[in-house]
């Protein structure tokens, strides 16, 4: 199973794919089948059995989410072995779901600061990066992934955007910065001199220890390490705040104040979209009604355009 996986993911990848957690998974899966003796064509026991015993979370949504990494290769397997048999229809139920996000409240992202600068130096992700890393998330919306991908060059020589090369589907975009983003990040650019060169080609964020570039693995184990002394009790419907929140934040945040300044909603859509790199523009009115604060002011607004529909009415 292991040979057929990889010649799947060979495959997959000369076609542009780059399957870094689906890939990872579905190794993993394959070693599983191999140990356990499994000898054929696939078959709806042996998934089954993968998706339940070495999940992280035991729980139907995360099996649901497992079967769904393997459906590919399942095709692919049946293209060569028609015995090839995979679990019909969702028998975990849905694999897709998005939680309601925790939104910060200013006091909250200056605490998440604070606490960052008093992070042990003994961490890759420490009291110069990490601040900085935060405040820029919180600051722009960007994904972390994005964020940790930015070379030097990528911040303007003015300092009034940065340029995000390595977006989701590689769509870049120019993100324009608030004069107090540009000035923070070019103070850690002036600190972070003692851990590397600042050549516009090398890694924006440093690992404090290495002098490499910042992984994710890195800056989570940092976020980690603070986030349980906050003392902030999640609010969405996750079981505890994300670095992630960060970035929902920031959109939450941004409608709330178009909203209660009785902005035009769809054009301030459509550029919110453009400005966090939403590929689809539901994702960004997602927020509109997962958010109690938006639908609040939603509703609200609601009130006040019917009444006033109501009043022209009568006259």
């Amino acid at each position: 199973m292991l040979a057929r996986a990889e010649a799947y993911l060979a495959e997959r990848r000369r076609l542009g794919f780059k399957l870094d957690r689906s890939g990872s998974l579905t190794l993993a899966f394959a070693r599983f089948a191999d140990a356990s003796d499994h000898d054929g064509p696939l078959t709806s026991a042996i998934v089954l059995r993968w998706a339940k015993e070495k999940a992280l979370h035991a729980d139907p949504f995360t099996w649901a989410q497992r079967l769904n990494v393997l459906r590919p290769f399942a095709r692919y397997l049946a293209e060569a072995e028609p015995a090839t048999a995979f679990p019909a229809g969702s028998p975990f139920g849905r694999a897709k779901r998005r939680l309601a996000p925790h939104v910060f409240t200013p006091a909250e992202v200056d605490a998440i600061i604070a606490a960052a600068r008093a992070l042990p130096p003994v961490f890759g992700a420490g009291p110069a990066t990490l601040p900085t890393l935060l405040g820029l998330l919180a600051a722009t919306g960007l994904r972390i992934s994005e964020a940790l991908r930015l070379r030097c060059g990528d911040l303007h020589e003015a300092g009034t955007h940065v340029t995000v090369k390595h977006s989701k589907f590689e769509r870049a975009r120019i993100v324009p910065l608030h004069p107090t983003a540009t000035a923070a990040l070019r103070d850690y650019l002036r600190m972070r001199a003692r851990f590397g060169s600042t050549d516009p080609s090398a890694p924006f964020f440093l690992d404090e220890r290495r002098g490499e570039a910042l992984g994710y693995r890195t800056a989570r184990q940092a976020w980690l390490r603070l986030a349980p002394g906050l003392g902030i009790a999640p609010r969405g419907g996750h079981s505890s705040i994300r670095i992630h929140d960060l970035r929902h934040t920031f959109i939450c945040r941004r409608l709330m104040l178009w909203q209660a300044d009785g902005a035009d909603i769809d054009n301030a859509m459509l550029a919110l979209s453009t400005y966090v790199g939403h590929v689809n523009l539901g994702d960004t009115y997602w927020y509109l009604q997962a958010v109690p604060e938006l639908m609040a002011l939603a509703g609200s607004r609601f009130e006040a355009l019917a009444s006033r529909f109501e009043e022209a009415h009568h006259e």
